[in-house]
């Protein structure tokens, strides 16, 4: 390991901070930003921030239940140009897209986020659950360093991809840099998780997780039990993945959907714990924390889903009276403020999704170990149904699919391509798996002529002049978090 710029650790477990030079991956972007920055500002930016969206192979709404997943980085990121001003304590935040976001600045002696009552937030609230993260993690030794900030991003928003993660992470990582604090990758990385909570979403992990874990060339499997870890994972020699833009936009924020999940998975595990005898089934929210209470292996716990949890769907009357409740501490102890507003809980669909899928992950994991890289008919067959089940189990099971996503499986299918939903989903992005460069080639140009070019005319505008290049592209594991100086 090497001590960087800042006095800080370096190596794969710290975010080194990098001198900028013309080798930079994305240093055409960084210029732009920078030259950006300086008409803003007036000056030149101090150091830059990128942080990579995600595509997740397999695992999904598995992390908020303590669960591993798959993920791997993806090239389209959020970028920051940063300058420090020590002399006041005001943030100023620019955004490159101009016309599609407004300029914003306050101080920061008081970081108050003020999210709306319909809609998503804000595009700088994103910024400023990350500056408060970073306030809540020093305490008394927060200080409020002004900062002018710069932003420019490609991920895809509402898409499933992370953009909101990765502006989330991005401002973590710059706040923590200006406050002068260690840039640990795995404690950076579980503040900007911990914050999320500030924009009302109840994240489980992931998205900040490969943000700042994402190695070249590998996915990573991702647990967060009993601490958070990152294994390199090599797939399979020759393959790769294709990332489609369904288009159908889902802002997790702005919507109860996630946070509706969420919580009934929270509830479906306390019932099954105080089936158990639990004296603490109300702190036990997670699945695998009752996994770990019980000593259940991944068989015996889809059994008990489905000898406890019986009916299809349960009525406040029936959680109430099994977990002997009332309606009141209902609404108030186990649901959310943007789920409050529940009649109905599908415990046992969501809690067979989870564990079922968990179970994928596993598999997927081994296989991939097994084949150590080289290329296997059979095993990499059993990779594809494994994608395929996944998406099945989010179709049937957690009911975050949506028809537009559907047409893409179903043309996916058509061409013999494994593929399933990735991200929250209601619409967003599927990830799919092709034997060769040259089919994923193949398989885009079908994707582009069978279903992009068959959208509303308004989107056809908007993406058609890059031929749908910006919505269908063939992806390969990237790096996480960067930080890089003049």
């Amino acid at each position: 390991m090497s001590a960087n710029g800042n006095g800080h650790v370096g190596g794969a477990e710290h975010v080194e901070v990098q001198k900028l030079t013309s080798k930079a991956k994305i240093y055409t972007r960084l210029q732009e930003l920078g030259t950006f920055y300086k008409k803003q500002f007036g000056e030149e930016p101090e150091f830059y921030v990128r942080v990579p969206g995600r595509v997740n192979i397999i695992g999904e709404h598995v992390d908020y239940c303590g669960y591993p997943v798959l993920p791997m980085a993806i090239d389209q990121s959020i970028i920051l140009a940063i300058g420090r001003t020590p002399k006041d304590s005001k943030l100023q935040l620019r955004n490159l897209d101009e016309g599609k976001f407004s300029d914003f600045s306050c101080d920061l002696k008081s970081v108050n986020i003020v999210l709306p009552k319909t809609g998503g937030p804000a595009w700088y609230n994103y910024y400023l659950c990350g500056v408060k993260g970073i306030q809540e993690a020093l305490g008394g030794k927060w200080r409020p360093l002004g900062m002018k900030v710069a932003l420019s991003g490609n991920v895809p928003p509402a898409s499933g991809l992370s953009s909101s993660s990765a502006l989330v992470s991005a401002a973590v990582l710059a706040t923590a840099h200006v406050q002068n604090m260690p840039l640990d990758r795995k404690e950076l990385a579980s503040i900007s998780a911990s914050c999320e909570c500030y924009i009302g979403t109840q994240s489980g992990g992931m998205d900040q997780a490969i943000a700042y874990l994402g190695k070249a060339g590998c996915a990573q499997h991702i647990e967060f039990h009993p601490k958070l870890k990152g294994t390199p994972i090599v797939l399979p020699v020759g393959k790769c993945f294709v990332v489609a833009n369904s288009l159908a936009e889902k802002n997790k924020a702005a919507s109860s959907d996630y946070n509706e999940r969420v919580v009934e998975c929270r509830l479906a595990t306390r019932w099954l714990a105080k089936h158990k005898k639990l004296p603490n089934w109300r702190q036990v929210i997670r699945f695998i924390d009752l996994e770990d209470a019980c000593d259940l292996d991944n068989a015996s716990y889809e059994k008990l889903v489905e000898q406890v949890l019986i009916k299809p769907v349960y009525t406040r009357a029936d959680i109430c009276k099994e977990l002997g409740i009332t309606e009141q501490e209902l609404e108030t102890q186990f649901l959310t403020p943007n789920t409050q507003h529940m009649q109905e809980f599908k415990l046992r669909q969501r809690a067979a999704h989870v564990i079922q899928e968990t179970g994928r992950v596993t598999k997927f994991r081994d296989i991939c170990e097994k084949l150590a890289g080289r290329a296997n008919e059979q095993d990499t067959l059993k990779l594809g149904q494994l994608m395929r089940e996944s998406h099945h189990s989010l179709r049937e099971l957690y009911e975050c699919s949506h028809p537009d996503v559907e047409r893409l499986i179903d043309i996916s299918a058509k061409c013999g391509v494994s593929a399933r939903i990735t991200g929250a989903g209601w619409g967003g992005c599927i990830v799919a798996m092709c034997d060769s460069i040259d089919a994923a080639a193949e398989y885009i140009n079908v994707l582009k002529r069978e279903y992009f070019a068959h959208l509303p005319t308004h989107i056809l505008e908007r993406y058609q002049a890059n031929d749908f290049n910006d919505a269908v592209f063939a992806t390969f594991p990237g790096n996480g978090a960067e930080l890089y100086v003049q």
